[in-house]
């Protein structure tokens, strides 16, 4: 009966998983091992959206795919020699390998999940006094 709720529900929680991708990028913006505890930078992390059919009047909505691992982001290398993970020989002697994570793009993107949210706010605010003003003409 409520699709429209539904889909904007659904549109929220892909959003806040998306936002909690790119906190977990900016908070690991210095991160030189990974999980293991090897000496390897943190690798970022993207949401992929899928939409999905949310009821029989075929409404869709979204859901979250799956939450990618950029393998392929080059390291950003900055030069400190007395790091306890410099590299120790090869062409990157004495630099330090941190991920690479953009913060502009990651702000960017945050700000673009941020105005998806509410956007999908103020639409659940407008169906609900739609819902409630269809009862009062009812009533």
């Amino acid at each position: 009966m409520f699709s429209s709720l539904d889909i904007s529900t659904s549109a929220l929680v892909a959003q806040r998983a998306r936002m909690n991708a790119i906190s977990s990028n900016l908070a690991n913006l210095s991160t030189t091992h990974n999980e293991a505890g090897e000496a390897e930078p943190y690798q970022p992390r993207y949401v992929v959206f899928q939409a999905v059919a949310s009821g029989s009047n075929g409404a869709e909505g979204v859901r979250v795919s799956e939450v990618q691992i950029d393998r392929s982001a080059e390291p950003r290398w900055k030069y400190e020699p007395g790091h306890p993970d410099a590299l120790k020989e090869g062409p990157h002697k004495g630099y330090v390998a941190y991920p690479g994570v953009d913060m502009m793009s990651e702000m960017t993107n945050a700000m673009e999940a941020a105005r998806a949210y509410e956007a999908n706010l103020g639409a659940m605010a407008i169906t609900k006094d739609m819902h409630q003003q269809s009862l009062r003409i009812i009533a």
